[in-house]
């Protein structure tokens, strides 16, 4: 019979559209400005807490939605962003020191749609806000740490041909290396040696120098190469840290030769990103130098050599200068309370260092080990009336535990001042330390505000677009139009529905895309009624008109959106940040208008007129039989 479904399609469709509807309804729940209250020491909030926070807000008249408790933490949601931050203030105030007071955007879908994982699109920088960073990596100062490795491997390469050297110094800033030799003939030896196993260093004689000396330095495309591999591994790192803060829709994108920008959507605190994000700390483990003075070294400031000098509790400690573990070995880390109830991290190290630390360690039982954490920081200062950037590494010793036993893979570094410190240096041992130092050259906080502007309108376009849409296709096709516009509503819950599933970030762009697949839907359907109204213009049947319209234009139904596919497929592949957006749900919503156009709008035709004798079709047109 034609223009008949069988029974389990009907059936399949109803469960579509009702998943679609389910999996789209969680978006119209807004994330609620919040904060959320923790302890420092990570342990549960004490029951007079939640009182102390309703006081204070009450005290100060700002008024508040809810008080959660969750997993021995407080949330504190509220209606609008300006009460949000003048009540993390009085919070911070009212509780002090000992607790964690973080603004936040929380969630407002309820908890049995979050059980099935029916939950919101997330959204991106332009819609709900956030922190955009734009940040430098300092190329200079990886060069110079690049050559002092290359000076040693020259030296020691030359050492095994047996040529003989002078001298080896780093001059300009250290980006030049300059080795002396006692004849050019050596120097001539030397360069075709050092030529052939060093391709990205550029080795040629001394210009204008009185003595035969060799000089070494970055070739144009070593340069590339490393600025290119410092810039990738630095976006990878700041993945991982972005991760780590738990906002999975940031974006990480290289701009220009060594900038990188990062936007962090619906992050409101921002010193808390530029810590995780431009923190560069990591842990170098040490021997404690037991055989001198360290009462003596300090007050007569002589070094031992093979040791450096600290300050740790009330006076000062030396340790030896040989790393016996560093931060590059470690896999790991976690924040935990130690067994003295302190905060402490457990760490997970692996690698080459790790057969040579357990070796030091054996050797070692009885001895005392440093745990030294390592920060570099940078102060700008005005010289010659020009900003400089001045780094310089802060160490401090944070633990000394005696050996007990040769260490491996798995220790704890305990004796950790509160737990978000813990916590924040677990974060950056699990991320990675950056290979090389960045600036924070722009910092811009978007506000929930503009967000909620920028959401207003994006719905505006999309409600007029579909309102003009529907009008037109009801007037202009009748009960075949309304059919479109159901369609046309079910392509809509299904592209949300489908995004919010994916977890793919709507931004701008993505809005356009979305009313561009609206339109495209209704492109289909328009093809596929005037196939109808032909056949029915050439004597055809209504039922066989139908039919042969559904039918005969599918393929150029299939054409035409796979031709858009294609544009939207490349522009994914080209293009980055919004372009993605736009692309990703173009596509979506290119899918889902096949999907509605073709075959929901051919069964709601089909249950109105499928198998009923019909002389005449509501499709906006006179005809004669």
């Amino acid at each position: 019979m034609l223009n008949k479904y069988p029974l389990w399609k009907n059936l399949l469709l109803i469960f579509l559209t009702i998943l679609g509807l389910l999996y789209s309804i969680p978006n119209i729940y807004r994330e609620n400005p919040s904060i959320q209250i923790t302890t420092n020491s990570g342990s549960s909030l004490s029951a007079d807490v939640k009182t102390q926070v309703e006081q204070a807000l009450n005290t100060n008249n700002l008024t508040y939605k809810t008080i959660e408790e969750d997993h021995g933490q407080l949330l504190v949601r509220f209606n609008d962003t300006d009460i949000q931050l003048q009540a993390t203030e009085v919070i911070k105030q009212a509780l002090g020191e000992g607790y964690t007071i973080a603004p936040l955007m929380a969630a407002a879908t309820p908890h049995w749609m979050q059980v099935i994982g029916a939950n919101p699109m997330k959204l991106g920088l332009d819609l709900s806000g956030g922190i955009h960073f734009l940040l430098d990596v300092d190329i200079e100062s990886l060069i110079k740490s690049r050559l002092q490795a290359e000076q040693r491997t020259l030296v020691s390469e030359l050492r095994e041909a047996a040529l003989r050297y002078t001298g080896t110094e780093l001059q300009n800033k250290g980006t030049q290396i300059i080795i002396g030799f006692r004849d050019p003939a050596t120097l001539a030896k030397a360069i075709s040696l050092l030529k052939t196993k060093h391709p990205d260093l550029a080795i040629s004689k001394l210009e204008n120098a009185t003595e035969s000396k060799l000089l070494a330095v970055l070739s144009p495309n070593g340069y590339n190469n490393l600025r290119q591999f410092t810039v990738e591994q630095t976006m990878m790192i700041l993945r991982n840290r972005v991760n780590e803060l738990g906002v999975s829709e940031a974006i990480v994108q290289q701009q220009g030769a060594t900038r990188i920008a990062v936007d962090l959507p619906g992050v409101q605190d921002a010193t808390r990103a530029k810590q995780i994000l431009g923190g560069t700390a990591t842990l170098e483990m040490h021997l404690v130098d037991i055989e001198h003075d360290a009462q003596a070294a300090a007050a007569s400031g002589i070094v031992p050599i093979g040791s450096k000098l600290y300050n740790y509790g009330a006076g000062p400690i030396l340790l030896k200068e040989r790393v016996i573990l560093s931060g590059q070995s470690i896999t790991g880390a976690m924040g935990i309370i130690g067994d003295n109830g302190k905060p402490a991290v457990t760490i997970h190290a692996s690698g080459s260092e790790i057969s040579e630390f357990y070796r030091t360690t054996g050797r070692n039982i009885g001895n005392p080990m440093a745990i030294v954490y390592i920060e570099t920081k940078a102060n700008t200062q005005i010289i010659d009336n020009k900003p400089v950037k001045i780094r310089k590494k802060a160490e401090r010793i944070i633990s000394i535990a005696t050996i007990n036993t040769a260490l491996s893979n798995s220790f704890i570094v305990s004796n950790i001042s509160s737990m978000k410190e813990a916590q924040n240096l677990a974060l950056l041992l699990r991320a990675g330390a950056l290979i090389a130092p960045i600036d924070i050259l722009e910092e811009r906080l978007i506000g929930p505000s503009l967000g909620a502007e920028n959401i207003h309108k994006g719905i505006v376009s999309v409600v007029m677009g579909l309102l003009l849409v529907v009008i037109f296709m009801t007037l202009y096709y009748r009960l075949f139009g309304i059919v479109a516009n159901i369609g046309l509503l079910l392509n809509l819950f299904f592209t949300v529905a489908i995004m919010s599933v994916m977890g793919a970030v709507l931004s701008l762009p993505g809005i356009a895309g979305m009313v561009l697949s609206l339109g495209m839907a209704v492109d289909a359907n328009v093809l596929i009624f005037e196939r109808i109204r032909e056949e029915l213009r050439n004597g055809v049947t209504p039922q066989a008109a139908i039919h042969a319209g559904f039918e005969r234009a599918f393929s150029t139904i299939v054409d035409a959106n796979v031709t858009t596919l294609i544009v939207a497929i490349a522009l994914f592949g080209v293009g980055s940040g919004p372009i993605k957006g736009f692309a990703v749900t173009l596509t979506i919503g290119l899918l889902a208008s096949m999907l509605t156009a073709i075959t929901f709008s051919r069964a709601l035709i089909n249950w109105i007129y499928g198998g009923k004798n019909i002389k005449r079709l509501a499709i906006g047109i006179k005809y004669n039989r």
